[in-house]
This record gives C-alpha cells, sequence and structure tokens, in this order.
C-alpha cells in the first residue's frame, strides 16, 4: 500500500492541462507540507511544487512558474497540482509528497523541497508535439 493515494497522470498535446490529486491520510497534524517531484528517464528527481495545507504561499520550480498551480483541497491533508501550458519539458512520473512542517514551516506557512516523508506511487506525463 502507498503512502499516499495520488492520480491525475495521463497524455496530452502541447499547451494542454492536467490536474493531479493527491490524499495522506497518515498525518494526525491539522496541517501539513505536501506537494509534487517529477523524474524524467535518466534525470534527477526535482521538486515541482509545494503547499501547506493551512494556507500560504505556496513554492514553485522555476520552470514551471505561472503554469503550474497547485492548492489544498477541500478533504482534510488534499492537494492538487493544476498543469497548464504542459510542454515537451514536462514530461515525467510525477510523485506526490508530504511531511510534518517544522516551527518554522508553521508559523510562516511555508513548504520547501526537503524532509519528504511520505510518497505517492507516482503517475506519469506524457506530452506530444
Amino acid at each position: 500500500q502507498t503512502q499516499l493515494e495520488e492520480s491525475g497522470g495521463g497524455s496530452v498535446q502541447v499547451g494542454g492541462s492536467l490536474t493531479l490529486s493527491c490524499t495522506a491520510s497518515t498525518y494526525t497534524r491539522s496541517n501539513i507540507c505536501m506537494g509534487w517531484f517529477r523524474q524524467a528517464p535518466g534525470k534527477e528527481r526535482e521538486g515541482v511544487a509545494t503547499i501547506y495545507t493551512g494556507g500560504g504561499s505556496p513554492l514553485y520550480l522555476d520552470s514551471v512558474k505561472g503554469r503550474f498551480t497547485i492548492s489544498e483541497g477541500t478533504a482534510k491533508h488534499s492537494a492538487f497540482l493544476r498543469m497548464n501550458s504542459l510542454n515537451p519539458e514536462d514530461p515525467a512520473v510525477y510523485y506526490c509528497a508530504a511531511h510534518s512542517p517544522g516551527i518554522w514551516g508553521v508559523s510562516t506557512k511555508t513548504c520547501g523541497f526537503t524532509g519528504c516523508t511520505a510518497w505517492g506511487q507516482g503517475t506519469r506525463v506524457t506530452v506530444s508535439s
């Protein structure tokens, strides 16, 4: 059983959109950090976007700023990643990730790309030109 439930991958043409979803069920803390990483063949895994589920400013990979939007869902410990204007650099397996924030994260309501302790099974995103 995966730690996080993740879905939403698929295949789109250049310029298309997809929405990824993720739900965590292993945390008792009211709010946590959630986000996505991605890994393309032959490349290292990189952080894409993160959010504090109690509100705050999301953090994005520079190359997806203005195109991707991460938001918390209505269900507890859930998040969505809306990916617009997908291009040939975006295809990868996307992995949802989560962790309990530290004092700094709680006080500032921000989340980084480090310290992730729970992961989804991954969902593949492909883009055709």
